[in-house]
């Protein structure tokens, strides 16, 4: 069922058995699987089933720190969510992601990745992947010439990746339309999270809209879907009852906001032409690849982060500015199309490259940021339109993060000298092993992830080990917002599975 919240009459009363606040990924794949039950679901969605600006500026926020993106641009605000323009690229997390590691401060869950395999395999088929099989071998025997470098397997190893084409606003909103129990409203933006005098349980969320409507929203379970910065932002304005902020007696919402960096760094050279399509990516038709991946024995001897190096032909390279560069406009659309024009142009320019640059590539690197508290979200005194806080998103990065990227790289070139493929040679950025800095030009992925950190302890975390918001007993929180490390994949996987996961448990803890 579908209504649209600036149809209703003012101050509307809505009640269900379930909120859930947000309709991306993981707003659409809870109330998804909740369809076939006896349970009212609400899903808001602050936006509509198409862009709006007036809506997407509700995201607009400022940057400190390392050079980010426009905040209005890093995510879509309407149904579907960011999974509007995703590139799909999808993995798991390893079991090293998921443990205690004395040299990654604040690191470790409080699940491990059994916990979660059963809901990765659901969340394969919300995704529209193929069978949850990542493993090197299996896609070896369904796919031809996945030729491997012949590196040594017990320090470097093939890091699968499946891509999805699966854009959640298109894909299933037929489906939440046409449901019985789910109650998709659209133009229904959350502003404000109403507890108990206690501040024990969320009695109601206030939303608004640009037709100046306010509506109340009463569940017995509160979900917020609403994406890593939103998610903190609404906790920490929610401050009528407690001036800290819901979930903020410890000072942690907000804080460990982490990103994928993604930054151009190193050249391979190969010795002769190695002919294989394991590490090539066609978008809309390439099935799966892989990225180059350091052994977690390496890892733990070395002390480093987890991170991936992929391929790209340095003909092409060469003439590409980092998407730091050309993902500037805070319109999401203009800032896209000035990427991909941009992108076109390099692969126009790189056409009749001959001579040893067709034995050349481009290493970048996808590595997982180190936790750190001081890379966050905080309020300031501008409001948007609807009287909610905007924040600020303070980037910073650690020494750690630039020892793990220079370390991928002097490990590769290790591995490249002995098997005798060919050399590789840093960026110039990689080459002074006492600068702890990373240029302006570093990417991030538009991952976020972080600002409401997992932790059974919650002076360590803002939700426990099922997503529920330290001391609210009703208040949950969905996403990669809870992560509290961001491993090397993208996260729209693993945020999926996590997803569900919770939706079990909640559908459990209704029933009890």
């Amino acid at each position: 069922m579908h209504i649209d919240a600036r149809d209703l009459e003012n101050n509307t009363l809505i009640k269900g058995d379930i909120c859930i606040v947000g309709a991306g990924a993981a707003g659409i794949s809870m109330a998804l699987d909740m369809e076939q039950t006896s349970y009212k679901v609400i899903l808001l969605e602050g936006g509509g089933f198409e862009y709006d600006d007036k809506v997407q500026e509700l995201y607009a926020g400022k940057t400190t720190g390392q050079k980010y993106f426009p905040l209005k641009s890093s995510r879509l605000h309407y149904f579907g969510g960011t999974t509007g323009h995703w590139a799909g690229m999808c993995a798991p997390l390893d079991p090293i992601d998921f443990r205690e590691r004395d040299w990654v401060p604040s690191s470790g869950w409080p699940i491990t990745k059994k916990d979660l395999d059963p809901y990765y395999l659901k969340a394969n088929s919300a995704l529209k992947l193929g069978p949850y099989n990542y493993e090197y071998e299996y896609w070896n025997s369904k796919l031809s010439n996945l030729n491997p470098f012949p590196f040594d397997p017990k320090v470097v190893w093939n890091k699968m990746w499946q891509y999805s084409q699966a854009k959640f606003g298109n894909l299933y909103k037929k489906k939440i339309v046409n449901s019985k129990n789910i109650h998709l409203y659209t133009y229904a933006n959350a502003v404000d999270i109403k507890t108990n005098d206690g501040v024990t349980q969320v009695k109601e969320i206030i939303v608004k809209n640009y037709a100046g409507k306010t509506h109340t929203v009463r569940a017995k379970k509160f979900i917020m879907a609403c994406g890593t910065i939103q998610n903190a932002r609404m906790l920490l304005a929610s401050n009528s009852q407690n001036p800290n902020g819901l979930g903020n007696d410890n000072d942690l919402v907000g804080r460990y906001f982490q990103e994928h960096l993604e930054v151009a760094s190193a050249e391979l050279w190969l010795t002769k032409p190695f002919p294989t399509d394991l590490y090539s990516w066609d978008y809309g038709v390439t099935k799966a690849s892989a990225e180059l991946a350091i052994t977690e024995e390496v890892q733990t001897k070395e002390k480093m982060l987890n991170g991936t190096a992929s391929l790209q032909p340095l003909s092409v390279a060469k003439h590409q500015k980092p998407r730091m560069e050309t993902w500037q406009d805070s319109d999401p659309r203009k800032s896209a199309d000035n990427t991909f024009s941009h992108w076109g142009d390099a692969a126009k320019k790189a056409k009749g490259e001959k001579g040893n640059i067709e034995r050349a590539y481009q290493l970048n690197t996808r590595i997982e940021q180190a936790p750190n508290p001081n890379s966050r979200v905080t309020l300031i005194k501008e409001k948007d339109e609807l009287g909610v806080p905007r924040v600020n998103l303070h980037w910073e990065l650690t020494p750690l993060d630039k020892y793990s990227v220079r370390k991928i790289y002097q490990i590769l070139g290790q591995q490249a000298g002995i098997s005798g493929i060919g050399r590789i040679r840093l960026n110039e950025f990689l080459r002074d092993e006492t600068d702890d800095t990373f240029p302006d030009t570093t990417n991030g992925g538009w991952h976020h992830m972080g600002t409401t950190r997992m932790a059974d302890d919650p002076k360590k975390g803002v939700v426990d080990s099922n997503c529920q918001v330290h001391g609210i007993s009703n208040l949950y929180i969905a996403g990669a917002a809870c992560y509290p490390t961001s491993a090397a994949p993208n996260p729209t996987l693993t945020l999926t599975a996590l997803t569900l996961r919770l939706s079990d448990y909640i559908k459990n803890s209704i029933k009890k």
